[in-house]
């Protein structure tokens, strides 16, 4: 079954959301090795950083003026924010969401999502903007440091730290969200046109940390896989669940066991002959550099409301974990389930796989589907765009799989036009809120008064991540 619901009244399943894969831990169907018969979401992670958004960074942002499409002004703050990640890390990062306001009183987790989990792949949009604004990030502040030399560059003139961040700011709203942005600073409105002009489409910046899939299933006997790692750490440990049955292991297409992984490496779960009918977990750990341009969503779990999309700029070392599951059985149907979000279809792509000696025959959105064993399929269930989903599978046991979250695949857009001496109704609820307007000034910044906000949900959601003490600063 499917159902969608208005984004206010969207509450998020603690644990079946992944950085726009939401992964349900494998099962086997009709048989007793049912491993997750409850109606809750699944628990698998395909992994990934997670934090918490802060303010604008102090002495790194200016002002701008953004004009809508109906020629409307409005004024805006420009520059970069402050990205708490788990471990303490901080990193530095842009929004890619101008109209959406930025949720900062840490109830919000942000998530490392994929580029076709944002409003960067949305229908319509120009399939290079996603790799321009990268290659701007790659090419300004603050991964250029010297600012003497990004001038030059730029033919910009002197460039201040806050011009530098308010001009590159600007350039990527101009790919983001289309506007016709114009930096304060003569300086930031220059290097905003060199940045714009010069940028080129690259790659999508590889995953901190991912498993894929971050589930699988097979008959007992033989190996489980295989799981793909991809993450950019030189070295990630590699560790089976220590509930695992006796005699399971992880190991590689040799046989050999694994304690480790790098990025392209395979590994599968050895399950013995005779084990009972089960499931077991393994996670993957590393501390590695989240790569400069992958984007990062939110949304509040409180409220069901998104949080302003970002995309990183400045990063550090950090801990960062995985996590994948297998299902086993001797006979039977042995199916193992997967939901990705995909802005280009505007939906939800679910992912059956049968692994079994049986067919396995379960319900979505009303109709009944079966997969031969050996076989898999894809169904993609449509969502509109700012609503909430639930997306109830059932199984030949009669139990239900849910996945649930809420899809922001569209950039937001412009508020209505109110009075420029009038505060916009995201900023006027309050110090403290810890939202905030459009950009995400905070309350402390004196250019919030006027910015009018409009919110929107992100289609990502939590990564399970093991949080550690200690705090480490990056630039």
């Amino acid at each position: 079954m499917f159902k969608t619901y208005r984004r206010g009244a969207a509450r998020l399943a603690a644990a079946g959301l992944a950085t726009g894969v939401l992964a349900a831990g494998a099962f086997a169907g009709a048989s007793s090795a049912a491993a997750d018969s409850g109606g809750d979401s699944g628990t698998a992670s395909s992994g990934g950083a997670s934090g918490k958004l802060g303010d604008l960074v102090p002495g790194m942002y200016g002002g701008a003026t953004v004009t809508d499409k109906d020629g409307k002004p409005a004024r805006e703050v420009a520059g970069l924010f402050k990205l708490s990640l788990s471990d303490g890390t901080t990193v530095y990062t842009y929004c890619i969401d101008l109209y959406n306001g930025a949720d900062t009183s840490g109830n919000t987790t942000y998530n490392e999502v994929p580029w076709s989990a944002t409003s960067l792949t949305q229908p319509g949009k120009d399939k290079d903007v996603a790799g321009k604004i990268t290659w701007i990030l790659q090419h300004s502040f603050p991964q250029v440091n010297d600012l003497d030399a990004l001038a030059k560059t730029a033919g910009s003139g002197p460039l201040s730290k806050e011009a530098a961040a308010a001009g590159t700011q600007v350039a990527i709203w101009r790919l983001s969200d289309d506007p016709k942005a114009t930096a304060d600073d003569p300086a930031a409105e220059k290097l905003a046109d060199y940045l714009d002009q010069s940028a080129q489409a690259v790659a999508e910046p590889s995953p901190s940390l991912e498993l894929t899939p971050p589930s699988v299933s097979g008959k007992s006997g033989g190996r489980i896989g295989p799981v793909t790692a991809r993450t950019n750490a030189s070295g990630a440990q590699a560790v089976l669940a220590s509930d695992a049955p006796s005699g399971v292991k992880l190991v590689d297409a040799d046989g050999k066991p694994v304690t480790s992984v790098s990025d392209g490496s395979q590994f599968f779960f050895d399950v013995p002959a005779g084990t009972k009918p089960g499931t077991t977990s393994m996670s993957v750990s590393a501390t590695t550099s989240v790569p400069v341009g992958r984007a990062f969503a939110g949304t509040n779990p409180k409220t069901g409301k998104p949080s302003q999309t970002m995309i990183l700029a400045g990063t550090g070392q950090t801990e960062v974990k995985a996590t994948a599951t297998a299902t086993w059985a001797d006979q039977g149907p042995i199916p193992a389930l997967t939901a990705q979000v995909d802005c280009a279809k505007s939906g939800v792509d679910v992912s059956a796989t049968n692994k079994g000696d049986e067919d396995f025959t379960f319900t979505l959105e009303g109709k009944t589907y079966t997969i031969a064993p050996g076989k898999s399929q894809t169904i993609t269930v449509p969502v509109a765009e700012d609503q909430g989903y639930k997306i109830d599978i059932t199984l030949p046991d009669k139990s239900v799989k849910t996945f649930q979250g809420v899809l922001d695949c569209k950039a937001a857009t412009p508020p209505p036009t109110m009075p420029a001496n009038q505060p916009s109704p995201a900023s006027s609820g309050g110090t403290g809120t810890g939202n905030l307007a459009e950009t995400g000034s905070s309350n402390s910044t004196p250019l919030i008064a006027g910015i009018a906000v409009a919110l929107v949900v992100v289609g990502g959601g939590a990564v399970f991540f093991i949080r550690r003490n200690g705090k480490k600063n990056a630039a």
